[in-house]
Formats: structure tokens, sequence, C-alpha cells
């Protein structure tokens, strides 16, 4: 197949260097591209085209050379030596000037392409990068620090990013397309991944793709990062270690997993753990570990499992815990009644603004079962199966601190009644934009502080009679 790089006025090989680099350099991705005039702008688009042109082609070609189905069992070196190959055949045939620097990184590319997911291999080994989303084939956002960015990052169109989205589900055995345009899935490294397509969305395919790196965050580097401070994990973990059932309630992007995964750490080894979750990302440290996962349904609608359907296996796996990594509906119900029939200690997460919020929520979920039953009992049940609720928040300034910890006291006028024990003061906002305020407790022992004495958990009074740091 022929294939010709029309040389633009001012000097192709310059344009190429600077689309490389603005394509393939990591550094200069992640920033907000500068203003241009719309001339420069559309030289620069036209350019930017002509390099995917390059790599589509370099790609046809390999297709060639290779059985990319069988690609994954050659070895990398191999791949890249056919991959170079290809590289400097097709540029000396077509008379492309180009570096050896730039042949390198068009080869890192192609191998990108071959054995990753194209253009969203340099975010992913950012390790920094906590969100990535992508709205478009030409609108890439990411999220550092608890500040989103659009990136210089782009694929050849929504064929391409269709393409990238159809090898992402069909790792994990899901499918997307026009009968089922919504697709949750998760990446080998534990990041989830939620995608969605025509006919539901107007613009292109849209990614979004949370990242749980393998460092998982640990209880020291939340005290270190200002998300908690040292009397209220050690209270926590007090909580955990003596079976009080903890349910963690924030919005979306709070940390909600985060704080699961770190307060799980205090689970004794020799208990038995299962783990029910939409996609698979807990990462709990414990070796007594058996993780559910739900299956969506078929073509036909048929050989779906929910949470409901795992966490009725799960009570007949004689478990020590239950950890449902969020609730989401009618599963609330069987969880309730897990967690006061014998399973305690068991953890979820829900998505509130508030404890209070949180309760709401979990009260209207168990109504979807579709079960006569008063919504006082099912309050009283709910009271009497959770004990604590950690709330975590992101603030404006992106940080994530656990803004409250609160005690579940009973039913209160067909109310739950909750009181903190710890809270998050706010004092401001400094010049910076940085949040300020200190951690405090609510000047209370909590009632569960019997539980832990009868448990042999010893914790000091004095931490709920003081201002705790000033962050």
């Amino acid at each position: 197949m022929a294939f010709f790089l029309m040389v633009p006025p001012f000097g192709y090989a310059t344009t190429f260097t600077h689309i490389v680099r603005n394509n393939g350099d990591v550094g200069s991705s992640f920033r907000t591209p500068p203003s241009r005039s719309n001339a420069n702008a559309t030289g620069i688009t036209r350019a930017a085209d002509r390099y995917f042109e390059l790599k589509s082609e370099i790609h046809r070609k390999l297709i060639g050379v290779l059985n990319l189905e069988r690609v994954s069992s050659l070895p990398k070196d191999r791949i890249r030596a056919e991959i170079g190959r290809v590289v400097e055949t097709l540029l000396e045939d077509e008379r492309v000037p180009m570096t050896t620097a730039e042949q390198n990184k068009i080869i890192e590319e192609v191998l990108d392409e071959v054995l990753g997911l194209g253009p969203l291999e340099p975010l992913l080994k950012e390790p920094s990068i906590s969100d990535i989303l992508v709205n478009g084939y030409n609108k890439v956002y990411i999220e550092r620090n608890g500040r989103l960015a659009l990136t210089q990052v782009r694929f050849k169109d929504n064929a391409h990013l269709l393409h990238i989205i159809e090898k992402i589900v069909s790792q994990v055995g899901r499918r997307i397309d026009e009968a089922q345009p919504i697709v949750d899935a998760r990446l080998p490294d534990g990041s989830r991944v939620n995608a969605i397509i025509s006919p539901l969305t107007l613009d292109g395919p849209s990614l979004s793709i949370r990242r749980f790196g393998r460092h998982v965050i640990t209880s020291g580097e939340m005290i270190e990062n200002r998300t908690i401070m040292s009397g209220m994990l050690k209270f926590l973990a007090a909580c955990v270690q003596a079976k009080v059932t903890v349910l963690i309630s924030g919005g979306t992007g709070s940390g909600k997993t985060t704080t699961l995964n770190a307060l799980s750490r205090f689970i004794p080894e020799e208990e038995r753990i299962v783990t029910i979750e939409d996609t698979a990302e807990l990462q709990l440290q414990q070796r007594h570990v058996v993780k559910f996962e739900t299956r969506p349904p078929n073509l036909n609608k048929e050989g779906g499992i929910n949470q409901r359907q795992l966490v009725r296996t799960a009570l007949r796996m004689r478990p020590d815990r239950i950890i449902v990594g969020e609730c989401r509906g009618a599963e609330a119900l069987d969880m309730l009644q897990a967690m006061n029939t014998g399973v305690e200690g068991s953890m979820s997460t829900v998505h509130a603004n508030s404890p209070r919020d949180a309760f709401s929520r979990l009260e209207a979920m168990v109504l979807m079962a579709d079960l006569d039953i008063p919504s006082r009992v099912i309050l009283q049940q709910l009271a009497s199966a959770i004990k604590m609720v950690v709330q975590v928040a992101r603030l404006q300034d992106g940080t994530r601190k656990i803004i409250s910890i609160a005690e579940v006291l009973g039913v209160k006028d067909d109310l739950i009644d909750v009181q903190d024990v710890f809270f998050f003061e706010r004092t401001g906002v400094s010049d910076a934009g940085k949040v300020e305020g200190r951690f405090r407790s609510a000047g209370v022992v909590p009632k569960v502080m019997e539980r832990l004495r009868v448990s042999g958990i010893d914790v000091p009074a004095s931490i709920f009679e003081e201002t705790l740091s000033v962050p």
C-alpha cells in the first residue's frame, strides 16, 4: 500500500519532532496546551494527523509480519525488533526525515498499541495520576493530587478510542456494543474502568479509569498526609479489632476504598474474610480472603449474578467478616441481616454526604428488596447492626480527609441518632488555596468503649478530651 506524507512549507522534520514530543513525552503531555493562533493550531493539528497516519500504517504493516493474536506470547525484544524493521523500511520507502530518537519514540508508541492501551500507556505508567477521564478521542483529562488538568494525549479518532475500550473489556470477558453500551471492567493493576458508547453518548465513546496502583496506602501514610490523626486511627483500629461494624460514607472520589483498605489491615490474620464487589478493587493484605465479583447478564439477559446473590452465598461459607465494596441496592437487606445474625465486624462503603444521609440511603436500598418491612423496623435493624460511621471527603483544595467519626446511638424520632466522636473543624482557606482547620474530639467518651474494654483492647480515654492537631 502506497503511503505518502506531504511536507508542509515550514519544514516537516521540525514539525514531526514537535509532534513526537507532544504526543509521546510524558512530561509535556500532562500540561495544559498553551494558547496558539488559529493558523498555527491548524498546522499542528494537521501534522498530528499525519503522525497518527504514520503509526497506523506501521501497525497495518506489522499485522502482515506478526500474528498479533499470538504476539503476547513472544518476547518483547523480538516484537520491538520487528516493529523497528517495519519502521525503518517504511521511512526509507517514503523518504520521511526522522532522527534515531524519533524512530525509537514511534517504535515505543506502536509497541503500546500492540501490547498495551495505546495513548493511555504513558498515563498508566505515572503513579501520581489517580483518574484518567477520556471525554472524547481528542479530550483526555487527568486528576493528580485532587486537581483536574487537560492533557495533550489524544487518539486518532473515535474508532481508535473504541478499539482501546474493546481491548480493555475483552480482557475481563466482557463486551461493549450497541446492545450493551455501558460496561464496568478493571485493568490488571486493579484500576476500575467505566466506558459508555453510542447511542448513549453524543460525542463519541467516553472512558474513565479510577487508578488503584500496586502500592496500598498504609495507615501511617494517611497520618503523614493529614487524612487522619493518630488518636483517631488508634480508636478506629480498636473498633475493627473488637468486631465493631463500620460503615464508610463519602462522595465520589473521596477516598472510601482507600480508607476501607487501610482499616482492613487491623482485621486479625486468623479470621476468614469474604469480599463482594461489582468490580474488584479492594486490596486486602490478609491471607485468608475469598473474593467475589458480580457478573453482568449476557446478550439474552441471562446468567447475571448480582451482589445480593453473592451475599447469600457468602453466608454459607463460614465467614468471620463480610466486606461489601459498596452497597448500591437490595443487597443492603441481606448485608443487614448478616450483621445482625453473627457476622460482626463487617465493613462496607456507601455514597453519602453525611452519616445521617448514609442511613437514609441504606434505608432506601433495603426497600428495594420489595418486602413489606415497616420503616421503623428497618431503622432499628440499621442502628443495631452498624455502630460506627466514618465520613470521608475530598475538600476544595483536592485533599482527602476523614471529616468525622460518628457513633450510632439508636433510633430517635424515626431517625438514626448519631453522635460525633471526632470531627475536622474548618477554619478557612489560605492565600494558596489550601483548606485550613484542625481535627478535634467532640469531648464525649463513646459507648463502644465498654466493648473495647471487654475485648481486652486499651484505648486511653484522654484522646476524647483534646484537640488532636492543627494541620
